[in-house]
């Protein structure tokens, strides 16, 4: 075999096994391709993020309210039910848990962050231990 046919098929086989390393790596979270956050733009992430506070500010726990990004020039819909719960107060400090379900073409998730804020300040989510 000459010189630059071995060089050539060394190059080609480098290559397969990369792309069979990509391709390995991508296909272990290609199961995120299907939950809604991977469809959220920025806009639906910015509306999401007004309901939530709309809904801390004004819902009582256990009291739902529904969210769609209708309007938001994305093409995909999603949708979210948040139902703030868990309220807690310690002197001027509020604390509550929202819980939020997003769905998009057929799937849905769960989150579940922390907010809280002094007096009628601005809503901060919590870091969870």
């Amino acid at each position: 075999m000459s010189m630059r046919t071995r060089a050539a098929f060394q190059l080609s086989v480098g290559g397969l096994l990369l792309a069979g390393a990509i391709g390995a790596h991508a296909a272990n979270l290609n199961f995120l391709n299907d939950t809604p956050i991977a469809y959220m733009k920025q806009a639906d992430n910015d509306s999401l993020r007004k309901a939530a506070f709309e809904a801390l500010d004004k819902k009582q726990d256990g009291e739902s309210s529904t969210w769609n990004n209708e309007g938001l020039r994305n093409s995909t819909r999603i949708e979210a039910q948040l139902t703030p719960d868990a309220t807690s107060k310690a002197g001027d400090r509020t604390c509550r848990q929202i819980h939020v379900v997003l769905s998009a073409k057929g799937q849905s998730m769960n989150l579940n962050p922390q907010f809280c804020r002094q007096g009628t300040g601005n809503w901060v989510m919590q870091k969870k231990n």
